[in-house]
């Protein structure tokens, strides 16, 4: 039996790693060939759009990115910077607090700010009183400008992640030297560390804003008309998904660009660090703190810990509290469950995508296995809502050719067009798990297992799924975590009856019944901690 399987595995490669390339590229190349059918309907609606509102989308779009640029920049820099350069007590545990907002995803935080700062939540009321003030003290938070304090407190994390990196890997040994040759400190950071994390900003900027185009929960919920938005109003508002198809090829031009900046900025940062001094480390010449700056450290260090997880955590922990309604913890274990189990078949099956693609690519590095491997990893950088046209146009075009065949039912009635989406998004993070583990085995164990008559998939089972173990199951838990927090696919393809935990929230949210929705988003937020324990771990294993 083994041996037939052995056969057939390696007879098809090609057709197999084929198959999966053409399945998972398929929304994507629906949505651009959406262009070929131009004229009619949809060509009267998107030209009435782009007299109307698509100006409306580009601009917001562009001046909601601008903002949560800006942001990310000052508080993951800033915080990269002082845990990396500085010394202060604390620091090692700022390290990895700092890394929490990761763990809550956008539209949570923007449900727990609404409530917390509307015209009559407890601050403004509160406030309000104090000051002897009648009327609105701020803005309202549903605004670009909300939407942009929301994604800066939940996005900042890429930035000072990355930037974190680069100055412990390459700004010690420099920083050192500059301060030997008299360099004051405001120059050492203005003239060393700051230019050798630059590379590092851009990157985690670009996915900040990749994840800013992508989102629909926030924009939905306050109300701000992004790409997004208006992807879904062509959609459900004016059934053209055509015109849908069109609007979604603008938003994939533009988190195209963002990747080719963050793909740049990534290659500048191996070129950096090929080239620069791993001698020493920031860490370990790092500028005691004390007095003052201490405590002003302590305070630039907490605060975006604070706004971003520990505030609105305790406002939904408040806001369940008060719930005068009885939870419905009955339904909770329903949209548990099947949170739960979307999650984990779409994890075990988006693991199986990686490991044959990056044994395929080890196996025979030649152009097309590369080339699909390279299909496939784009994945993450596509938004939901691209996702879900791409996937629907040619079901419904099937649908409309062939009747009998009932392939919407099997899309839109069944999880299988949700798993599909699923894996279209999300076999780019274990693909990318997958291939950070074969590049520390060396290939010379591949020789000596075929020198010993292991081949095909036997060198897969018996040599590389044992030293493949750790990143694989971490590769399990992202896709999970990641599935569980998806909105926008599953809002629109989950079948009847089955909502998720995700879901659940926004609808009660959006009905203003925080108290309910606050359940299945402090569960989420449970959830997303996963992946933070895990870089954080990662941290203190790296630290020099």
């Amino acid at each position: 039996m083994s041996r037939t399987f052995a056969r057939v595995f390696s007879g098809t490669p090609s057709l197999l790693l084929a198959a999966l390339t053409l399945m998972l590229a398929l929304p994507v190349l629906a949505v651009l060939g959406s262009w070929l059918q131009w004229g009619g309907a949809s060509t009267e609606i998107l030209t009435e759009m782009a007299r109307t509102v698509l100006p409306d989308y580009a601009l917001t779009s562009l001046g909601l990115c601008l903002m949560v640029a800006v942001g990310v920049t000052v508080l993951g820099l800033s915080s990269a910077v002082l845990v990396s350069l500085f010394d202060f007590p604390g620091r090692g545990v700022f390290e990895w607090l700092l890394l929490l907002p990761l763990a809550m995803p956008a539209y949570v935080v923007a449900y727990a700010y609404t409530d917390f700062l509307q015209f009559s939540g407890p601050l403004q009321m509160a406030l309000g009183d104090l000051l002897g003030v009648q009327g609105r003290l701020w803005p309202d938070v549903r605004s670009v400008w909300g939407a942009a304090w929301v994604f800066t407190l939940s996005l900042y994390p890429y930035v000072y992640l990355l930037a974190r990196t680069a100055l412990v890997e390459r700004a010690g040994g420099l920083m050192e030297a500059a301060r030997l040759l008299g360099a004051p400190l405001s120059r050492r950071i203005r003239e060393i560390a700051l230019p050798l994390a630059r590379p590092a900003v851009a990157a985690g900027v670009a996915l900040a804003l990749m994840e800013t185009l992508a989102d629909f929960g926030v924009s939905s919920y306050f109300g701000i008309q992004t790409f997004t938005a208006g992807i879904y109003k062509a959609w459900l508002a004016m059934d053209n998904r055509i015109a849908a198809a069109q609007l979604a090829t603008l938003l994939l031009a533009m988190v195209v660009l963002l990747l080719q900046l963050e793909q740049r900025a990534q290659k500048r940062m191996r070129f950096n660090q090929a080239r620069g001094s791993r001698q020493g480390s920031a860490e370990s010449q790092a500028v005691r703190l004390a007095g003052g700056p201490r405590v002003l450290a302590w305070g630039l260090c907490a605060l975006p810990v604070l706004l971003g997880f520990v505030l609105p955590v305790l406002i939904l922990c408040h806001a369940m509290w008060s719930e005068t309604t009885p939870l419905p913890l009955a339904r909770f274990a329903q949209w548990a469950f099947s949170s739960l189990r979307l999650g984990a078949i779409t994890a075990v099956l988006a693991v199986g995508v990686a490991l044959a693609l990056g044994f395929s690519v080890r196996a025979r590095p030649n152009a097309f296995n590369r080339t699909a491997t390279q299909l496939v990893g784009l994945g993450y950088a596509i938004p939901g809502a691209v996702v879900v046209v791409g996937l629907l146009l040619p079901v419904g075009w099937i649908q409309q050719t062939w009747p009998a065949s009932q392939a919407g039912a099997w899309v839109m009635a069944t999880s299988l067009g949700l798993v599909w989406a699923y894996l279209v998004r999300f076999s780019a993070v274990a693909l990318q798990s997958v291939q950070s583990g074969y590049a520390r085995i060396p290939l010379s164990l591949d020789e000596s297992a075929r020198m010993l008559g292991v081949t095909g998939w036997g060198l897969m089972r018996r040599v590389h799924a044992p030293l493949l173990k750790r990143t694989t199951v971490a590769a399990l838990l992202l896709v999970f975590v990641d599935v569980m927090k998806e909105l926008p696919v599953t809002l629109v393809l989950r079948p009847f009856n089955s909502d998720t935990l995700a879901v659940v929230a926004y609808q009660l949210a959006r009905d203003e019944r925080l108290g309910e929705a606050a359940l299945p988003s402090l569960a989420l937020v449970l959830v997303g901690l996963i992946p933070v324990i895990l870089l954080s771990r990662t941290l203190r294993q790296t630290r020099p």
